[in-house]
């Protein structure tokens, strides 16, 4: 039995007014009992959210009671317990930071693909498959065939692109002209500002996973998937695999990798401490502080309550 909602929710939109949203918004999240982040900025709403289905929904009714807001789309996953420990509404310049001006999603972004109709595209002759997530998600679960930026953070996409699009590069011309790109993220959003940006580079035929990820795994059966692996979720369920199941990853608490079974094995894990990507970039100050966190997060567990333990580094 789930007891919790997760939704996922984005939408690029112009809200120039977007400051007066944010103590309202949070006031509406905090009456139903409602955690996660939201993101704010002029050029839309980002942002994760849980916490009982009626509650969710009635945020969501908010959220869409704007006119602006009227076509926000989500995705829904079950959670047995609430993902999240606090709730954020945050005001940003990007609702997801490329850090390139004049690119806008809403005027700009590539061809939505449907994910039933995804594989078909990736069997076209000479099309890029990009993934424009990070690395440490790439690393756990990935498309056949996609290429892998290598970045850290999407803000060092664009430099990438400028790499790629030279001689020799993924990306470079054939024959004088650029080739035709599919991109994909976890749930679109990435995929709409890379496409937007790519268009600004002068690529004419862009696509992009409408939904992404989640939703192709929500939709396509295993059997006929080209999806190999995991997908990686910015909450406390890590990852996801098709019919958006739990996966089998869990996190380090100390720099927030998704840790699978072989890095859980190693002689560098301590749980709730470290793991072999960050055991030496950490003091002992720095471990014996989340040391004291698991214990009393396992403390917290005894006594069948939740804990909200210290602010880690993370996120998108």
């Amino acid at each position: 039995m789930h007891d919790f909602l997760t939704a996922a929710l984005y939408q690029f939109v112009e809200l120039p007014d977007f400051a007066d949203l944010q103590m309202p918004l949070l006031a509406c999240c905090q009456a139903h009992g409602v955690k996660g982040t939201l993101l704010l900025a002029a050029e839309g709403i980002n942002g994760t959210i849980a916490g009982k289905p009626h509650d969710v929904r009635a945020v969501l009714a908010f959220l869409r009671s704007d006119p602006r807001l009227a076509g926000l789309e989500h995705k829904e996953a079950p959670a047995a317990q609430m993902p999240f420990y606090r709730m954020k509404v945050r005001l940003k310049k990007e609702i997801v930071t490329l850090g390139v001006p004049d690119v806008h999603p809403a005027l700009m972004a590539g061809q939505y693909v449907k994910p039933q109709d995804w594989d078909h595209l990736l069997e076209r002759p000479g099309l890029v498959l990009v993934d424009t997530r990070n690395d440490y998600e790439v690393a756990i679960g990935t498309f056949q065939t996609a290429v892998n930026p290598g970045t850290h953070r999407f803000s060092e996409l664009p430099a990438w692109v400028d790499k790629a699009m030279a001689e020799g590069g993924a990306l470079a011309p054939i024959d004088g002209k650029l080739p035709a790109v599919a991109m994909f993220c976890t749930g679109g959003i990435r995929c709409e500002k890379s496409t937007a940006f790519l268009r600004a580079k002068g690529f004419s035929e862009v696509y992009h996973l409408q939904g992404g990820i989640l939703k192709y795994l929500e939709t396509m059966p295993a059997a006929r998937s080209r999806w190999q692996g995991e997908c990686f979720v910015f909450d406390e369920r890590v990852s996801v695999g098709h019919g958006l199941g739990p996966g089998d990853f869990t996190l380090c608490r100390s720099c927030r990798r998704p840790l699978g079974e072989d890095d859980r094995g190693s002689a560098l894990y301590e749980l709730g401490v470290s793991c072999a990507h960050c055991h030496d970039r950490t003091t002992a100050l720095q471990k014996h502080g989340y040391r004291e966190r698991q214990r009393q997060v396992e403390l917290a567990a005894g006594r069948h309550q939740a804990h909200i333990g210290i602010r880690q580094p993370g996120g998108e």
